[in-house]
């Protein structure tokens, strides 16, 4: 079960980082789509931001378990409220992503309890 945890957040943490280098950036390709929603501009670098602790949080949770989990629980957290925020601004296609997102980050919160 390590094995697979340290898997599944190493590749949620590059997931992240690559997710999170758009909203940093200001990609129209993206910040355009979120701005539709009803994204503040204001938000964009600490979205960015917390998808980034997330994927150190998930890194360091290879060492420290609990902080893994913690931080396994604020992803799944985090992707939930995007859903959520597309669904409210009626973006039903662009939650596609964030929705895929949310659910491969529930493995390493699994995986990390059952290596506890």
């Amino acid at each position: 079960m390590f094995i697979a945890y340290v898997v599944v957040a190493v590749v949620l943490s590059l997931l992240l980082v690559f997710s999170a280098v758009p909203d940093i950036t200001g990609d129209p390709k993206i910040t355009d789509g979120l701005r539709a929603i009803g994204v503040p501009d204001s938000w964009f670098l600490p979205l960015g931001l917390v998808k980034i602790a997330g994927a150190l949080g998930l890194l360091a949770g290879i060492v420290y378990r609990p902080l893994g989990i913690a931080a396994a629980i604020g992803v799944v957290l985090y992707f939930l409220g995007a859903v959520i925020t597309h669904v409210r601004g009626g973006d039903t296609k662009g939650m596609g992503i964030p929705a895929a997102i949310m659910l491969v980050a529930v493995a390493p919160l699994v995986l990390g309890f059952a290596t506890v």
